[in-house]
């Protein structure tokens, strides 16, 4: 059976034998949304309460260090079930934003880092067409930052992709592609063997690293289709902006990662949800885009 046939399959089960997991799924079909234009494209602003869990994430040395890691399979729910790949086993998120949405941690606990995994990425990206395999960096929304996984979702949600067949331009003297007037940079890599594809992201990765001993700020979106890796990097500037600790009626709990950066802006109170305007959310996407090129 392919993979993509196997996880569709695990997914009906879980849904079927979970509680958790299907209370929540069932639960995205009654959330609230509501779309802001910005002209050449869109973000969807959704509320969703059971995002709480990773949204309100405490990610401090501190923190980590005292709770059991839940990517670990002796910590994981008994009822979560899962379909081994490589060094990595595929699970299905109990606390979902996409209509399919599963985490993919390796086996063994590791940190979260990219560079010694970026081929697995596409590997997966190949073998599920259907959805998006995406990163969120261990300062970049990643809920579990000493435990390297990627994550999962069904492809047509994120507005970043079809964004990007509609408004992509090259950039000059580079293999690289990007969207203008997005409000968010992103680099997109084109590359038919994962060969070209590893080449073209660790120069890019070298260009973005401040230190060499840190990670650069980033979250990734990759996806396979027409015989072609499509890799997108959105480089960041900050982990949370000012909004997400501010007090009163200026408080916005929104803690973007991938899937923010990517054009769905996640508010776990419905009070936040109801009060973020266009110009929040142009402010919250400038303070957490890296700009590159001018």
């Amino acid at each position: 059976m392919m993979l993509q046939q196997q996880i569709n399959q695990l997914f009906t089960n879980q849904l079927q034998n979970w509680e958790l997991a299907h209370q929540n799924f069932s639960d995205l079909h009654s959330v609230c949304s509501k779309t802001v234009d910005f002209g050449a494209f869109q973000i969807v602003v959704q509320f969703n309460p059971a995002r709480m869990v990773s949204s309100g994430a405490k990610i401090d040395a501190k923190t980590i260090a005292e709770r059991p890691c839940f990517l670990c399979a002796e910590n994981r729910p008994k009822e979560q079930q899962g379909v081994e790949f490589g060094d990595y086993t595929i699970l299905v998120n109990p606390f979902p934003i996409f209509p399919q949405h599963f985490t993919i941690p390796r086996r063994a606990h590791v940190p979260q880092l990219i560079c010694p995994y970026f081929a697995d990425m596409l590997t997966l990206a190949k073998a599920l067409p259907e959805l998006v395999i995406f990163y969120n960096g261990p300062r970049c929304g990643a809920s579990a930052p000493d435990h390297m996984h990627f994550q999962a979702g069904t492809k047509s949600f994120l507005p970043v992709v079809k964004d990007y067949f509609r408004l992509k331009t090259p950039v000059p003297n580079t293999p690289y592609f990007t969207i203008s007037n997005y409000l968010r940079t992103v680099v997109a890599l084109e590359s038919k063997t994962v060969e070209s594809a590893e080449r073209d992201f660790c120069e890019l990765y070298q260009m973005l690293q401040s230190h060499p001993s840190e990670e650069p700020m980033m979250n990734i979106v990759c996806f396979y289709e027409d015989d072609t890796y499509y890799t997108l990097v959105l480089p960041r500037a900050n982990f949370r902006p000012w909004q997400y600790t501010a007090q009163g009626d200026e408080q916005l709990l929104v803690s973007p990662a991938t899937v923010e950066m990517s054009g769905v802006f996640i508010t776990p109170v419905r009070a936040h949800f109801e009060r973020i305007t266009k110009d929040d959310i142009r402010d919250i996407l400038t303070q957490s885009t890296r700009i590159i090129w001018p």
